[in-house]
């Protein structure tokens, strides 16, 4: 059986979203590292949506939990790049704008709905977080060669 064109698009930027969630997951190792992101939405995400898990989880295995849920969020996110027209997903500057409005979206509407509390008052935070979106929607649009289909 033949994949259509379209559905070949939008497999490979769901996979392009798992690599990127991928490298957002280690620029975020880093910032939580430094003490930049205190909690990161991934794991805020988990706890309310499945309360306990992690506590019944070893310790060791939480980063792993809290990956493979990242890599999930953005398997979903590239698929839903990849359905986007053809004539915004070769604009160079979509990919960027994309993680933004995935972090906006974060924060007005999965947070509110879940109760998460993200105050955006440590700008060291979000400014971690800003990077860490626009790495999602660099490498999820692949630029600097945008899809050429």
């Amino acid at each position: 059986m033949e994949l259509s064109a379209r559905t070949t698009i939008i497999m490979r930027s769901g996979i392009r979203g798992v690599i990127a969630a991928m490298a957002m997951s280690g620029l975020r190792q880093a910032t939580t590292s430094l003490n930049l992101v205190q909690s990161s939405p991934p794991k805020s995400v988990m706890e309310k949506l499945v309360p306990g898990l992690l506590d019944r989880l070893p310790g060791d295995q939480h980063p792993a939990a809290l990956a493979v849920a990242h890599w999930s969020y953005g398997l979903g996110a590239g698929l839903a790049f990849g359905a986007l027209p053809k004539r915004l997903r070769h604009r160079i500057w979509v990919g960027p704008l994309y993680g933004m409005v995935l972090l906006l979206g974060f924060h007005t509407t999965i947070a509110p709905v879940l109760g998460i509390d993200r105050r955006l008052t440590d700008w060291h935070e979000q400014l971690a977080l800003v990077a860490d979106h626009l790495l999602y929607g660099i490498v999820v649009a692949g630029f600097p060669m945008p899809h050429r289909d």
